[in-house]
């Protein structure tokens, strides 16, 4: 009865239906193969992490001097070290501190990092630069001069690097999001919010920082693959994590003095962290890749 009437002007069509952000990102990463390969093999190292020391027939801490640099066999699938211990069952023990010092490492610089940088900038002005001051101050730091100031008070573990970690690592996540809170700030939702009488931090929580997720979960994804070389790294050097524990960094260093003779002491844990790093960061350019418009197809 009633006919429909277009506003559309001629020659114009909708060339199709919207997509919510969210879904976008998400197609747009999933057809990504190479991000979705490290996606794949975090997991797989995630679930041999849980499982691979209770599937192998050896444990990671027991010395057996009469099996000592043994190599890839039925009865040891990596081989042994250089005291008899399983490589098998210390590399998967390795993932698991890599995996929780990167994870854990990344969620204090989530909090601190989001935070901090959120009222930097939305307060602005003076207090921004004062905050911007001792962030810049905190980060000419050395992460390892950090470390070892800890080792005076602390004894060397996992979480004397996580901590040592956390102390400036946090930095780069609040200077980016300080550097997205002041280009939102002036949106106009966000004046008509205040004007609406929103408090400064209902602005912050509920409409600037929900905002800057994009950058947010790249930066994250490209913060666990840092922390777990620092931590590989201060364990190489005996300032992370001790013996009988397992690290891929302590599994290195074990291996130097005879990685000419038993080369698959050093292959197993080196070819393991820089795979897990390379996953990380394809991943993470992944995210990137998806998060910007103008690779919108």
């Amino acid at each position: 009865m009633f006919k429909r009437l277009s506003f559309r002007p001629p020659g114009e069509t909708i060339a199709g239906d919207s997509v919510p952000m969210w879904r976008d990102v998400l197609r747009r990463l999933v057809t990504n193969k190479l991000a979705m390969s490290g996606v794949v093999f975090l997991v797989l190292l995630g679930v041999m992490a849980i499982i691979g020391p209770m599937i192998s027939p050896h444990d990671y801490f027991t010395n057996n001097l009469d099996r000592t640099n043994e190599p890839p066999s039925a009865d040891y699938w990596f081989g042994t070290d250089n005291l008899g211990r399983d490589l098998f069952s210390r590399l998967w023990m390795g993932a698991r501190i890599s995996l929780v010092v990167g994870l854990a490492a990344a969620a204090i610089d989530l909090i601190f990092g989001v935070i901090y940088g959120g009222i930097m900038g939305y307060a602005g002005g003076r207090t921004d630069e004062m905050m911007n001051k001792v962030s810049e101050i905190l980060y000419s730091i050395p992460y390892l001069l950090v470390v070892i100031l800890l080792l005076v008070v602390m004894e060397p573990s996992m979480w004397t690097i996580i901590l040592a970690l956390s102390v400036t690592g946090w930095i780069n996540m609040s200077w980016i999001v300080r550097g997205q809170i002041k280009q939102l700030k002036n949106q106009e939702y966000v004046l008509a919010a205040r004007s609406m009488g929103a408090s400064g931090a209902r602005m912050l929580f509920k409409h600037l920082i929900p905002n800057t997720l994009g950058p947010i979960i790249v930066t994250l994804t490209l913060t666990v693959p840092s922390a777990i070389f620092s931590e590989a790294f201060l364990s190489f050097l005996g300032l992370g994590v001790q013996s009988p524990a397992a690290s891929w960094g302590t599994m290195i260093n074990d291996s130097l003095a005879g990685w000419t003779l038993f080369p698959w002491q050093m292959m197993f844990p080196a070819a393991l962290l820089c795979l897990t790093m390379l996953a990380f960061n394809v991943f993470g350019d992944g995210l990137r890749d998806a998060f910007d418009p103008k690779l919108k197809k």
